[in-house]
Order: C-alpha cells, then structure tokens, then sequence
C-alpha cells in the first residue's frame, strides 16, 4: 500500500516546491523517521541509497576519500559480503594485501604508501578471534569494517569488541559495521555499539528491493562518490526512489518487537536442527549461538544446484550460498576450513516471522 501510494498520490518530486513535491517530502521524512526509530538514532543520521551494496561501497570508498593522502590501514574480516570485500579490494590497489599470516607480519607491513587491507581469520564457526583483532589495530587504523551477522552462517560477529580495540589502542578508526542480515531481527542501537557507519537494506525486512540506507554518525565526514543534487545532505545526491523508500519505511514500522521475535525464531530453529540432525549425512554449519534467523547445513553427498532443484520443484525456496555469489563456491566455508563434502553440499535456510512449523516438516520430510 506505502509503495502504491508513493507511485499514485504521493508521485511528485520531493525536492520540488510545490504541493505535490511538498507531499512526498513528508513521505521522504516519514519513512526516515520510521527507520531511524529502529536504529535508536536521529532521523538526520539516515541516509537512502540503492541498497545494502551501494551503502557498504559509500562508507568504505567515503572513508577512504576523506582521509585521502593519510597513511593508514583498513581492518576486516575474511567472510564479508562481496559488497565489503570486492571493495576493499580497489582499495588494495592503492596499497599492499595482507592476507593476515601473522600479527607481527602484518603490522611490519604497515609502512607501505597508501592503503593496507587487514583480512582477519574465522574459526570453524566463522568467529573472528578477538586477540587478533586488538593486536590488528594502532594508531594507523584508519576503518574497521564487520558484519554484524554473517549473512551465510548466522554467526554473530565482535563489532562492539572493534571499538573497545581502537579505544585500547588510541586509534582514530571508524567503525563501519555491515547489518543488512541483522537489522530487524535483533535490537540494534549504533551509537551504543560504538558504530560510526552502519549498512541496511529494505529487502531483508519485507520491504522492496532495491533500497537501502547507511546510517553515519552525526559528526563523522565521509565523502560522496556521486554528484550532482543537493539530496541526502549531498552525500548521495539524485531523485530519491520514492515507492521503494516509502515501502522500506512502511517494512520498519510494520516490524515486530525484535526481542519476542527472537524467541519465536529460535524455537523455530531449534525444531528444524532437532528433525535434521535425526536424517544420516546432514550436518550443521552454522554455530550453535547463531542468529536463528538464518542457517547452513550440508547435505554430503549431494551437490547444492541438484538439492536445490528438487526442492524449488516442491515449493521450497532455499539458497546455497550468497545471492551476490552465485554460482561460486562459499568463501565463507571454505574461510571456516570446512571439508569439501560440506563445502560441494551447503544450503541455506532462511526464516521470517512468516515461516511456520508446517513448513519446517515440508523442508524436512
């Protein structure tokens, strides 16, 4: 209804003048409002863009744009979404790769010109090893960037742990924290995560596709990648997509409580493992303190595309991976040095307040 309204009443400009414009201003401002309210943030802090992607380039490039010129490193993790990592790889264009073989390697590195890329190893439940991540960071820390839930395994990651590592090391680095697999789904406040930039997408809530929004801390200064209108406070500029914010807005008022979410979510979860952990050769990739929201399990001895077709025939809708990855080979698993009869078999099951025990039993049986 929010998107068909934006496409037939609310249809002007909102950086017109006139009434029409005027109107889809205070749908512009209403759906901002309606997303910074579940982030526990100001409405000013908000700022659309195309999707999770754009937005994960925006803080990244942005960063990297304003501190042009400064000697310094970026610190991530090895399971990022391709959106973090294919970026961060322009980025080594400009600098040397780390791969993160050792502290002691990495940090002699550091005097190279322009920008390194610090890749932080998971363990087999694609946790990142929090020693690792302070020894990681000093002064030259310019960005630590992680997802706050692994959009492949479920496994929430350390993104508070990154700022208590920049404070212990006096280091000047923002934080940038990934949360398209984890707004909604759980209670989020940025600021209080000591988060300077946080990535969300529309499609992830219910909302359409094809919109996003970062959050950047009142006082941090990123610098645009596109030009040309005064929209976003210049950091994004261009006609906004009105029927997709509007939608994207209309998905976080209409969102439940995350916390008795949670609970629901996770009975739900731990049924589903509890029916196929009783099936031979099923076995669970993700971590048993997972966001229940999403988990990966092998199936050994079939390969992913043939599972998933026979379950697409009967109405079944699982990934095998990323869709920004497909067709390739997980490197999350395969970061989580996980066998390859697990890495040819993983799936992918995906849950939503909407999903019901039914069909858990259809998935199963």
């Amino acid at each position: 209804r929010a998107v068909n309204e934006a496409l037939t009443d609310c249809w002007g400009n909102p950086s017109s003048l006139h009434r029409t414009g005027n109107k889809a201003k205070e749908l512009l401002d209403l759906s901002r409002e309606s997303i910074a309210k579940r982030l526990s943030c100001d409405p000013s802090e908000i700022f659309f863009t195309s999707g999770g992607t754009e937005a994960d380039n925006l803080a990244l490039l942005g960063t990297a744009r304003a501190l042009r010129g400064r000697k310094g490193h970026f610190i991530t993790t090895k399971v990022e979404h391709p959106a973090i990592l294919e970026t961060a790889a322009e980025l080594e264009r400009l600098g040397h790769s780390v791969e993160h073989p050792s502290i002691d390697e990495t940090l002699n590195k550091l005097e190279a010109e322009g920008f390194e890329v610090i890749k932080l190893r998971v363990d087999n439940f694609g946790r990142v090893n929090e020693r690792e991540l302070y020894a990681a960071v000093n002064s030259n820390t310019i960005l630590i960037t992680m997802m706050l839930v692994n959009n492949e395994v479920g496994t929430i990651m350390p993104v508070e742990a990154a700022k208590r590592a920049a404070t212990a090391a006096r280091s000047p680095a923002l934080i940038h924290c990934d949360a398209v697999q984890a707004f909604g789904k759980m209670p989020i406040k940025p600021a209080a995560m000591g988060v300077d930039l946080m990535t969300i997408s529309s499609h992830k809530i219910h909302g359409p596709k094809g919109v996003g929004a970062l959050y950047i801390r009142k006082g941090i200064n990123i610098k645009p990648r596109t030009f040309g209108g005064s929209q976003e406070m210049k950091i994004r500029p261009g006609t906004e997509a009105m029927p997709a914010i509007a939608g994207f807005g209309a998905a976080a008022r209409a969102l439940p409580d995350p916390k008795r979410e949670l609970e629901h979510i996770t009975m739900l979860r731990d049924y589903m493992v509890s029916k196929l952990t009783e099936i031979d050769d099923v076995v669970i990739n993700s971590p048993p303190d997972a966001l229940p929201f999403v988990t990966n399990v092998s199936v050994l001895g079939i390969k992913s595309e043939p599972m998933l077709n026979f379950l697409s025939e009967r109405g079944i809708c699982v990934s095998s991976g990323s869709a920004c990855s497909k067709g390739k080979k997980s490197h999350v698993l395969t970061q989580m040095n996980l066998d390859r009869r697990r890495l040819d078999s993983p799936l992918r099951i995906s849950f939503s307040r909407f999903t019901t025990v039914s069909e858990i039993d259809a998935l199963v049986l």
